[in-house]
């Protein structure tokens, strides 16, 4: 059986169960080698939230680990120099890997494992940037001719979607050297029904049955920018639709000081992995208004969309182009610009809770196989064909 290191900074909820499924289906064999260090099971500060996180889901169980000494005097993955492992090296050669799997490659350890391992065995390599953000300019060409450099030492990359692959491209990385291993959460645990516990919740903030629900999910942060949807929401005036924000972060105070003479929005602290699905399941529509820059992805539309909900997404979110399918299962408007915002908000809630419901059908339809099956199967034929 081949066997494949894979490289990453923490344990993170939408990666475990990733390393578990390939552990158990015995295809190749695998060990995670952890370059943070073992303090990071204590929980880290997120200065997104604004406090100390731990998730609430196992994100150690069922896959063989290792964990690197981290010497940084900063550790973290908030700056270049927050992961320095100077024994990691000969912690892989000595389970003598047939490959190797990075993630990220915005770390010292990082890169100089992708230097190291270049000629000796397949260098496999997963991010998710995009091109969503990029200004012209002297640093716009000094970036590109760092990253061809970066890229020129992998063997494979893995793209999680069609803004990703762009990236890979523009950056010389070839369609050959490309492979899709599409970005996934737990589809069976947001789809399981949690319908109860989601009246519960909408009865608690007073909001009737036939009431419309709009929420936002996340760190409440610039990048996200939920105060547009607050400004966009508050100006439609509409007595039968609500707005709940759920996290908290830097823009809660300014938020909640918008939004006090107005008893349709609420705010709920932030939660944990197996609370998300049944606040997901009371809302009809679910938003994320992120300007950026850096919103790569946005796994909050996955998880909305397992839940079987409408979405509506602003363009600089890197899933709004594989996942939100105008008309047939939300809408996508241009981010930072509230005529479009406000017209989509409009057009959305026009539809009617039934209307919503049908897109969220949708939703739940198109989100079936961005599953972590199909990226585990990516990860298994490169692997196994090197």
């Amino acid at each position: 059986m081949k066997k494949l290191a894979i490289i990453t900074t923490h344990p993170i909820q939408y990666y475990a169960p990733v390393f578990k499924l390939l552990h158990q289906r015995q295809k190749v064999a695998i060990k995670v080698f952890y370059t943070w260090g073992e303090s990071v099971t204590k929980g880290k500060y997120d200065p997104g939230f604004d406090k100390k996180i731990a998730w609430d889901v196992p994100l150690l169980e069922g896959y063989p680990y290792e964990w690197a000494r981290n010497s940084s005097k900063d550790p973290g993955t908030h700056h270049f120099m927050g992961i320095i492992n100077p024994g990691v090296i000969a912690q892989i050669d000595n389970w003598q890997p047939d490959s190797v799997l990075i993630y990220g490659w915005g770390f010292y350890s990082h890169v100089n494992l992708i230097r190291h391992f270049k000629n000796k065995i397949p260098v496999v390599f997963r991010g998710d940037s995009t091109l969503l953000d990029e200004k012209k300019g002297i640093s716009s060409f000094l970036k590109s001719v760092f990253l061809k450099w970066i890229y020129s030492n992998i063997d494979h990359a893995l793209y999680v979607g069609t803004n990703n692959k762009a990236y890979f491209t523009k950056y010389g990385v070839k369609e050959a050297r490309l492979h899709f291993a599409p970005h996934a959460v737990d589809n069976d645990r947001f789809a399981a029904d949690r319908k109860y516990e989601a009246a519960q919740l909408r009865k608690e903030l007073g909001i009737r049955d036939e009431d419309l629900l709009v929420l936002f999910a996340g760190k409440l942060e610039e990048k996200k920018d939920p105060l547009s949807l607050l400004v966009a929401f508050l100006e439609l005036k509409q007595e039968d639709a609500h707005l709940v924000f759920a996290g908290n972060g830097p823009l809660e105070k300014q938020l909640k000081s918008r939004a006090k003479n107005y008893p349709n929005v609420h705010f709920l602290d932030f939660k944990n992995q197996t609370q998300m699905p049944a606040i997901y399941q009371a809302c009809d529509l679910f938003c994320l208004p992120s300007k950026g820059p850096g919103e790569t992805w946005g796994l909050t539309i996955n998880e909305a969309m397992a839940c079987g909900r409408a979405i509506l997404s602003s363009d600089k979110a890197g899933a709004a182009t594989d996942l939100v399918i105008p008309g047939h299962n939300g809408l996508i408007f241009k981010a930072e610009d509230h005529a479009d915002l406000l017209f989509a908000l409009k057009k959305l809630l026009a539809v009617g809770r039934e209307g919503l419901a049908r897109m969220g059908d949708n939703s739940r339809m198109l989100i079936k196989t961005w599953d972590f099956e199909n990226q585990v199967k990516t990860i298994e034929e490169i692997t196994i064909h090197e």
